[in-house]
């Protein structure tokens, strides 16, 4: 591509994201496809609309594993599916203090948003009764903090009964295009996952989705995605990059370039410009000394461990956002722009009627 063409399209895209329109597939697959010499024009761009939405804020996020192993299904990707032969640590449900504990220790570092999360196909009754236990005794000690539960496939009234209990968020992932699905897992559907993201919005909890990249998708596929989950229309879109565990399917991939992290990140900046964009797992052993630029593009990121990996110790998180000029986003500070905390805020009110969860 040369500079001039570069310059066209980075305008263009930036013109578009501040208009809140979405780019065209061309200009998506260019992007993608930009040379890694104009990686620092891309993040500086992406970088103008992340400022313009969410300044130099940071959004901390921490994972609760409330359930570990024994996956009944065989997303490729996972450590904890059917067949995995990963080294992982394997445990049915903790209890609701325990959990409590984990996240209250977290938000003393400084995270905003607690994730519940526990492997399996979707929660059984009881199971919705252990995560309200524990909603409350997380919100009892700190009712200012974010709660957002991820339990797999939910059945007709689950999130309802969730978003009853205290729970302000419900994250499902497409994680890859509908074309590619297939070939990282056959015992549930791309259209399933579609349907649980939707039945979280109807009923009024913030519908969180996203995906993972390295999984051997090709450029097509990303773009894919990525036009599924706008069509979606989450408030916060975790992007994952694919820690490849020996013992999975995938366990030899190691597909990823730092800058082709980067060009993803950014075109989910251009995608979703008033979206929490969120740098999920996979970012340390993928962007490695490129962290920071990473921070120029999403405006929120996992502190701590993740389900069944360490993550960065997070006193070194923390010390990065200092060093790259960013600031921790406290708790009284509102993520979302404007018109987009007004439509979860609308959502909320408007469960169990009939507006649309993507009004």
């Amino acid at each position: 591509m040369t500079d001039s063409a570069l310059d066209d399209l980075l305008v263009s895209l930036t013109d578009k994201a501040l208009r809140h329109e979405a780019p065209s597939r061309d200009e998506a697959l260019a992007l993608l496809a930009s040379d890694d010499d104009d990686l620092l024009d891309v993040v500086a761009a992406g970088s103008r609309v992340r400022r313009r939405y969410f300044g130099r804020r940071v959004k901390l996020n921490h994972l609760v594993n409330m359930k570990s192993g024994l996956c009944p299904e065989d997303c490729s990707y996972c450590s904890q599916r059917l067949g995995s032969k990963s080294e992982i640590l394997k445990y049915s449900w903790i209890s609701p203090g325990e959990a409590a504990g984990n996240a209250e220790r977290a938000i003393a570092a400084g995270a905003k948003r607690v994730c519940l999360v526990a492997s399996g196909r979707g929660p059984a009754e009881r199971d919705v009764d252990r995560v309200a236990d524990t909603i409350e005794a997380i919100k009892g000690a700190a009712p200012e903090v974010e709660v957002c539960v991820c339990l797999g496939l939910l059945k007709p009234g689950q999130a309802d009964r969730l978003r009853e209990a205290g729970a302000d968020a419900y994250n499902h992932n497409l994680n890859t295009s509908e074309e590619n699905y297939r070939e990282i897992c056959s015992t549930h559907t791309f259209d399933d996952r579609v349907e649980t993201v939707k039945e979280a919005g109807r009923a009024g909890l913030s519908p969180c989705s996203g995906a993972i990249f390295g999984m051997g998708e090709s450029d097509d596929d990303i773009v894919d995605v990525t036009f599924a989950l706008r069509e979606l229309d989450p408030d916060s879109v975790p992007v994952n990059f694919l820690i490849p565990f020996e013992g999975t399917p995938l366990g030899g991939r190691w597909d990823l370039t730092p800058q082709r992290c980067l060009r993803i990140l950014a075109l989910f900046r251009f995608v979703f410009p008033d979206v929490e964009v969120r740098l999920a797992g996979g970012r340390e052993i993928h962007l490695r000394a490129m962290q920071p630029l990473a921070l120029h593009l999403a405006n929120s990121m996992f502190l701590g461990d993740y389900l069944t990996s360490e993550g960065q110790p997070g006193a070194d998180d923390l010390q990065m956002i200092s060093d790259a000029g960013f600031t921790v986003e406290g708790t009284g500070e509102q993520t979302l722009p404007g018109a987009r905390h007004d439509l979860v805020t609308l959502r909320r009110r408007g469960a169990g009627t009939d507006l649309p969860a993507n009004t």
